[in-house]
């Protein structure tokens, strides 16, 4: 069985400050049972202090690429990663190790942007051509009312 990486060991050292690195690939967001990540290669610095039994606290830098699929062609998209939690983490109790997984985890993935597409061009030309977004920027799209469910409601009202 293979240990977990964001496990930290508390018992084994006295207070001070201690740094840890090490990497969440596709294997770490499939444990999560996450099928929107397609790919990861993220590497993560932890750093944490502990200051007697029950006062430990760890900040997190997280730096690389997470893979996922464009929301417009659903080919695959590369997206930077780069966050560093200002959010300090306090353990309250006694423990011999503080897992933090799941606060890596939730940090990738809040760091993600909520539209995830290529830029202009780079998406897959058939599909671009299906959707009929072909040539057609958003700004003009918006500007023209294209991509609105409302454009078939317009004149409605009109007087006949």
């Amino acid at each position: 069985m293979e240990m977990n990486p964001f496990v930290i060991p508390l018992n084994d050292w006295a207070a001070g400050e201690r740094k840890f690195h090490s990497h969440a690939g596709l294997e770490f967001f499939q444990t999560f049972d996450n099928s929107e990540i397609l790919d990861a290669d993220v590497n993560v610095d932890i750093t944490v202090v502990k200051e007697g039994l029950r006062k430990v606290e760890a900040v997190l830098h997280l730096s690389g690429t997470v893979t996922v699929p464009c929301d417009r062609c659903l080919e695959p998209l590369v997206v930077p990663v780069e966050a560093e939690p200002s959010e300090v983490f306090q353990l309250d109790t006694v423990t011999e190790d503080w897992d933090l997984s799941q606060a890596v985890y939730d940090y990738i993935c809040l760091s993600l942007p909520l539209q995830r597409v290529h830029p202009e061009g780079e998406c897959n030309p058939d599909t671009v051509r299906f959707l009929g977004h072909e040539e057609r920027g958003d700004e003009e799209a918006e500007a023209t009312g294209a991509n609105s469910p409302f454009t078939a409601l317009k004149g409605l009202f009109e007087s006949k």
